[in-house]
């Protein structure tokens, strides 16, 4: 089914249910592979967060909220994460569906059968698409049961967590967020102490323990960190993993009569309660299996000893059997193909059609002569990448995977010879088809696995050696390795490998740029058998990209733009811009809120309207531009809805975006009441009738209120000094390196920058050609936010805004030009183009008139029109 045109591409974006991808229907009756409960829970979760999270512990609701809800610095959780941690919590608090036969009232397709949950305790899988963030769900869904357990008596939540891991390689990544509880201090998972009353980060007390290392058991919680192996106990044998040191490597030393302490199967049933995290869950993809068995045995065990219910939270972006079935128990789906369109992971890229039919596979014994066509390409790739990252201080890694050991061991050497770039640069790593360390790399003694393992973690640090991964499979899971631009493929993929073409792309997909508004691309090349694998990813609605690749075509990875030190061509010193840093002339004084006339105030004229009592208690919040819900309250027939809540929440959005003092809220809130009563309707509205409440709450109302209280405050708070001081010259080579997105660009001569760039209009674009090819000016800079030359300007609604010219041009020594260039004006235009004649004036006569500062305006429609060869031609028309 295809995506609406109108898709959010924000990773943050609250994703509606009907937006949603998912697969049509292949006409089985009893299939399950469109993920049964995924649609109910969907539509439910959006209209519980719709009505305020009602059906949830006051600790549960202070928390979502801390997370989601309130404005405040420091990292914001993508939807993807928030949608799975409110899935989890509507599902256990609010629905009580805490046993598996209480999950079948959310099967859509009449698919399933008590018969298919082989469990007996509650268990929900969470299918997150790889770079997602489940680490992070995992520190949310923690945090909400320990503070349930902590301050709810009746939440039946544990404070007592299991994470469960695979192998050492995930393990060593969860250790790394949950050794030191370090998730919990660097992300915001803990709300402040004294928020909503409570203490919240001094109450917050575990004791981690990892594998065997079991310290003290502490009565206010425990995490224990293990990778799956250790669940079996100390009697039962390991796994089988080829010898025992392809064991060590994968699963770490096995515990021995000497230093053995207490084993988990033995320490976890005898606690009171206890969460389980699996993590890389698709693992557990049959009842028949050592991990689901070892589970079992826990979770009856400590019923057996009068412990509290157990929850079991999977997370993985794979959850299917060996048939291809998602499980049964995914009660949350963040695809693959959603996790790429908002921007949340790489997008990848293949060859097109022209470039692939360049690429010959050889006839020859020896693989790297046999695959050189591949390899070449992916290497200039790489290459593109590689030049266009280096300034941003991140180093491009290519992934290439191999048949065999021996062809994984040749091409390994091909690429240290062949490409200077990749000598002393390559880590070869040995696994098997299914992506486990093979027994070639276990014929290494511990040291160098050990070595080979701490290689493979840091490959992403500046200080890694190493450029390029070759290997039979990448590892399925683990190693989360952001730093991938290009992968080649010369193996194919067969169903008895066991691998998805999403795992197969897996250790490519994560960003380098978290957080920053750049797309990123994974370059993907190879044998036709390869490229057919991953184009199965269609299947799952994936678009893939395809683009010309070799030669002189671009690498679109985001673009650094920086002082162009590196072009000895350029004498920066001479091309630089001085310029002054001026005073702002708009300021703002907030005490004269007092002086706010209610009476003259546009009036609202809204109808007062009647509503049933039903109606009435369900109040609805809308946010400050009151296009969108903030959040429904739904009252309890014994409350009786009060205009006092919907004003206040009016204060606090008005306070907060016109950045006014709290001490501010009482008189703000005297004036919203004044206006609700005497202005905004039609009639007088009695703010005590029962219909107060509902006709504030109303769409039109919220709208009302925001802009007439937005533009009268900011008219009446904003004042023009009219007079300004030089507080500094500023020049621009200091400039830090920042990123934008690959488009279109211009290497400039004139400028000391490297590239001028324009995401608005190719106006921009021609207009720098332009200046880069006049005789008679010294230098330009295509100005931006990032290099920051601004000036303050009101706008419209009233507000003191930033403005960011274009462009400044130095004619001669002693005379800039602030350039402005423009398709269309609106008011906002017009206010600014004054602002900047009047900042020019400004300058200038603070210089005495030594420097002279002009502002120009240059229409395009008049600039098409005529060409120019000089830049004072074009100042004699435009000026």
């Amino acid at each position: 089914m295809p995506f609406p045109p109108d898709f959010p591409q924000n990773p943050y974006t609250i994703l509606e249910p009907q937006s949603r991808w998912r697969p049509e229907l292949d006409g089985a009756p009893d299939s399950i592979s469109l993920a049964p409960l995924v649609s109910a829970v969907r539509a439910g979760v959006r209209a519980w967060r719709e009505a305020g999270y009602q059906g949830v512990s006051e600790t549960t609701r202070a928390l979502l909220h801390w997370w989601f809800v309130t404005e405040r610095p420091g990292l914001k959780y993508f939807f993807a994460q928030r949608e799975a941690v409110e899935s989890v919590i509507w599902l256990w608090e609010a629905e009580a569906a805490r046993d598996p036969y209480a999950l079948l009232k959310y099967d859509t397709a009449g698919a399933l059968r008590q018969s298919l949950f082989p469990e007996d305790w509650p268990r929900y899988v969470l299918k997150l698409a790889t770079g997602t963030g489940k680490t992070k769900v995992m520190s949310l869904l923690l945090a909400w049961s320990y503070f349930n357990h902590h301050y709810e008596e009746a939440a039946g939540l544990a404070k007592n967590f299991l994470i469960v891991a695979p192998n050492i390689i995930v393990l060593d990544r969860l250790a790394l967020d949950f050794a030191g509880l370090s998730i919990f201090q660097h992300d915001p998972v803990l709300p402040e102490n004294g928020y909503q009353g409570r203490e919240w980060r001094a109450d917050f007390q575990l004791n981690v323990h990892r594998q065997d290392e079991i310290g003290p058991l502490s009565e206010r919680g425990n995490l224990f960190l293990s990778n799956v192996h250790r669940l079996f106990g100390h009697d039962a044998p390991p796994p089988s993993f080829g010898d025992a040191n392809t064991a060590d490597y994968f699963l770490g030393p096995a515990p021995t009569p000497k230093n053995a302490g207490p084993s988990l199967d033995k320490i976890l049933p005898d606690l009171a309660d206890l969460l389980i995290f699996n993590d890389e869950a698709h693992h557990i993809h049959d009842e028949k299996l050592a991990w689901f068995q070892s589970l079992r045995e826990v979770i009856h065990a400590q019923r057996l000893r009068g412990g509290a219910l157990g929850l079991q939270v999977d997370l993985t972006a794979t959850p299917k059997t060996e048939d291809g079935q998602l499980f049964v128990q995914t009660v949350c789906d963040y695809p693959l193909v959603e996790a790429i369109r908002q921007g949340v992971v790489k997008t990848p890229v293949l060859p097109d059609q022209a470039s692939q039919d360049k690429l010959q596979e050889r006839e020859s014994a020896a693989a790297a002569e046999r695959y050189a066509d591949y390899i070449h390409l992916g290497y200039l790739e790489w290459k593109k990448a590689a030049t266009e990252l280096a300034p941003t201080g991140k180093h491009a890694l290519l992934f290439l995977m191999t048949e065999n050991t021996r062809e994984c061991d040749e091409i390994g050497h091909y690429l240290a010879a062949r490409y200077p770039e990749f000598k002393d640069a390559v880590l070869i790593i040995h696994t098997k088809n299914n992506g486990e360390i093979s027994e070639a790399a276990a014929s290494k003694n511990k040291e160098e696995l050990e070595a080979l393992r701490q290689s493979g973690r840091q490959v992403d640090s500046p200080e890694s050696p190493y450029r390029a991964i070759v290997s039979v499979m990448m590892l399925r899971e683990g190693w989360d390795v952001e730093n991938v631009t290009t992968i080649i493929g010369l193996r194919p993929f067969k169903t008895k490998s066991q691998i998805l073409p999403e795992q197969a792309l897996g250790r490519g997909l994560r960003r380098m740029f978290r957080g920053q508004p750049v797309k990123e691309r994974l370059s993907v090349i190879g044998t036709r058998p390869f490229i057919q694998f991953v184009e199965n990813l269609k299947k799952e609605g994936v678009e893939l990209d395809y683009q010309p690749m070799g030669g002189e075509t671009p690498a679109k990875t985001p673009m650094a733009i920086e002082v162009d030190h590196a072009n000895k061509d350029k004498d920066i010193v001479e091309l630089d811009i001085m310029m002054p840093e001026l005073v702002a002339r708009l300021t703002r004084r907030i005490n004269k809120l007092a002086e706010l006339e209610i009476e003259a105030l546009p009036p609202g004229g809204l109808t007062v309207k009647k509503f049933t009592p039903e109606e009435r208690r369900e109040i609805i919040f809308w946010d400050i531009d009151a296009e969108a819900e903030s959040h429904r309250t739904l009252l309890d027939e014994k409350i009786e809805p009060s205009y006092h809540n919907v004003l206040g929440f009016y204060v606090e959005n008005l306070v907060r975006e016109l950045h006014l003092g709290a001490h501010q809220k009482s008189l703000l809130f005297g004036h919203l009441k004044a206006y609700a009563g005497r202005r905004l309707f039609k009639t007088p509205l009695d703010l005590e009738s029962a219909d107060a409440a509902r006709n504030l709450a109303e769409k039109a109302a919220s709208h009302k209120i925001y802009q007439v209280f937005k533009a009268a405050i900011n008219e009446l708070v904003t004042e023009d000094l009219g007079r300004t001081r030089a507080i500094d010259l500023r020049t621009f080579r200091q400039t830090r390196p920042f990123l934008v997105d690959w488009q279109p660009h211009l290497r400039p001569k004139k400028s000391i920058f490297n590239r001028v760039v324009s995401d608005r209009s190719a106006l921009e674009l021609d207009f720098a050609q332009f200046l880069d090819n006049c005789p008679d000016i010294i230098s330009f800079i295509k100005n931006s936010p990032q290099i920051g030359f601004r000036m303050e300007y009101q706008a419209e609604d009233g507000h003191i805004g930033h403005y960011y010219p274009d462009f400044l041009v130095k004619e001669n020594p002693d005379t800039v030009w602030i350039i402005e260039t423009k398709g269309r004006m609106d008011e906002n235009d017009k206010r600014k183009l004054t602002r900047l004649h009047q900042w020019c004036e400004d300058a200038t006569a603070l210089t005495g008139g030594s420097r002279s500062y002009k502002a120009m305006l240059v229409r395009e429609e008049e600039w098409r029109k005529v060409s120019f060869q000089l830049f004072r031609e074009f100042t004699a028309i435009f000026n």
